[in-house]
C-alpha cells in the first residue's frame, strides 16, 4: 500500500484543513509490568512446571497493526486518526 507522505486532511486543533506530514510509529514499550496479572504470571512461571495457559505461539497474527502519525505544519501537533490497521506492505511515497 502506497500512501502519500504529506496529504490534506483536517486538523481539529487548527479546525481546518491543512497540510499534514504522515509518520509510520513503531511499537512502543511494554507496558504495565507491575500489573497485578502479570506479577502472577511471573510468579508461576518462576518454578517448576510447564507454561500456565494455552500457549499462544501457534495462533500469532500474520501481520502487526500499522500506527500511523499526522503532523499538523501549521500548529505542530501530532495526531492519530482511527485505530490502526493490519497491512503486510506498507510504504510512503515522496511527492
Amino acid at each position: 500500500m502506497n500512501i502519500p507522505k504529506i496529504q490534506r486532511r483536517y486538523c481539529p486543533i487548527c479546525k481546518k484543513h491543512t497540510e499534514v506530514e504522515v509518520k509510520k510509529v513503531s511499537g512502543g514499550k511494554k507496558k504495565r509490568t507491575l500489573a497485578s496479572g502479570q506479577r502472577r504470571f511471573k510468579r508461576k512461571m518462576k518454578g517448576f512446571g510447564s507454561f500456565p495457559r494455552p500457549n499462544p505461539k501457534e495462533r500469532a497474527k500474520p501481520t502487526k497493526k500499522l500506527d500511523l502519525r499526522y503532523k499538523c505544519k501549521e500548529c505542530g501537533k501530532e495526531l492519530t486518526i482511527g485505530k490502526g490497521f493490519r497491512i503486510k506492505k506498507f510504504e510512503l511515497k515522496k511527492e
